[in-house]
């Protein structure tokens, strides 16, 4: 569960993190009334749209508002805007810093090696994703021990790593037990700065909480943006309601499989064939036509989706099973994109030979994976192309 920026804020003051003195509005004339009390008049006022997506500042969501006036005129701009698909309902209104520097810093559970992970550069800001792929060097990636935690030595060993100043590395601690206190999966601030009179603040905040730990975070649910504002919420929405393991990503072939790993893997393959994925979606064990149908009618329901890639081992499901579902689904659902499919493991020729028995104008088949994602990702292209 992902929290807005003021959320994120709420809770770094509650644990000792500096932060700016801030208000939230969702009406132009509230917006007003929160710069008036932010004495924005005098020193002015940051007006920041509240979504749950990165890139707010590109995209015309961060603005700075000279008076009270100005600033009431910026949120009616803002309130009803679409950045990145997700609607601003709300903004927040924040008393203006003098930066000196900027710094990035966030925690992330690395579920491979079973720990997490602290990232931090003494680059923060907007180009922070520039940093990485430009000099990874920049940033450093110093592993956590979730039983041991980030102590005062490992909030120095993070702070050295990365070239933060030796100040931040109280924040460091304290963001930890941000982190750790809330069931967070993900504590993020871009940036973190020293101000010009050398006080160290966290100027935005990102915190995605563990939604397994829903029970215990209940003061934050009538606060979270409704599944329908966004089209990610809506197809997130859609799956979640079909008991279906469904991620929504920033590409164009839309990937259904059985098993988080042969999803993962399929994933990895797209990408190496020049294409994005568009979604992680893993149907698990069965693949019945009515499983199959929710899959294909969800990834379907994405705009950015231009291919489909059905990606099957047969296990204890053997892909006759799996092929039945397919052609039973196609039955009860308009495909509209083009369709790849590999079939391998128990029964892949006989699931091979069914779908050849039902064709359908837009379904090919591939034998390989490496294959399938090959022709997926040509598909989307020549989609993309037409279009």
């Amino acid at each position: 569960m992902d929290l807005y920026e003021h959320q994120a804020r709420e809770l770094f003051d509650r644990y000792g993190v500096p932060v700016p003195e801030a208000q939230v509005a969702d009406t132009a004339r509230a917006a007003r009334a929160a710069a008036e009390a932010l004495d924005a008049d005098r020193h002015g006022v940051v007006v920041k749209a509240q979504v749950k997506t990165g890139g707010r500042g590109k995209a015309g969501g961060v603005k700075r508002a000279a008076d009270a006036a100005a600033a009431e005129i910026t949120a009616r701009q803002m309130l009803g805007m679409d950045i990145k698909g997700h609607t601003v309902h709300s903004v927040m209104l924040a008393g203006p810093v003098a930066v000196e520097q900027e710094f990035y810093i966030s925690y992330v559970l690395d579920r491979a090696a079973g720990r997490f992970m602290a990232i931090a550069s003494a680059e923060g800001g907007m180009e922070i994703e520039e940093v990485a792929a430009a000099r990874p060097e920049a940033v450093a990636r110093i592993p956590v021990d979730p039983a041991e935690g980030v102590t005062d030595e490992k909030a120095a060993e993070i702070a050295a790593a990365a070239g933060l100043p030796a100040d931040t590395a109280p924040v460091l601690r304290r963001l930890w037990r941000v982190l750790e206190s809330e069931d967070a999966l993900l504590v993020e601030v871009n940036p973190l700065v020293r101000t010009a009179d050398g006080a160290i603040v966290a100027l935005d905040g990102k915190v995605t909480l563990d939604d397994n730990a829903r029970f215990r975070q209940t003061r934050w649910g009538d606060a979270t943006e409704p599944a329908e504002a966004t089209e990610l919420g809506r197809l997130e929405a859609a799956a979640a309601a079909k008991g279906l393991n469904y991620v929504k990503l920033d590409g164009e072939v839309g990937v259904i499989g059985n098993g988080a790993g042969l999803v993962m893997s399929t994933l990895d393959v797209v990408a190496g064939c020049g294409a994005r994925p568009a979604n992680f979606l893993d149907i698990g064990g069965g693949a019945s036509a009515q499983v199959m149908a929710d899959g294909l009618s969800v990834v379907l329901g994405d705009p950015a989706v231009k291919s489909l890639l059905v990606n099957v081992f047969g296990g204890i499901t053997a892909c006759d099973a799996v092929a039945d579902g397919i052609t039973q689904a196609l039955g009860r659902i308009r495909l509209t994109k083009p369709l790849v499919v590999r079939l391998d493991g128990n029964n892949a020729e006989l699931g091979r030979a069914i779908l050849d028995e039902h064709p359908h104008p837009l379904l090919e088949q591939r034998t390989t994976m490496d294959g399938a994602a090959q022709r997926a990702a040509e598909l989307a292209t020549s989609a993309a192309t037409a279009a």
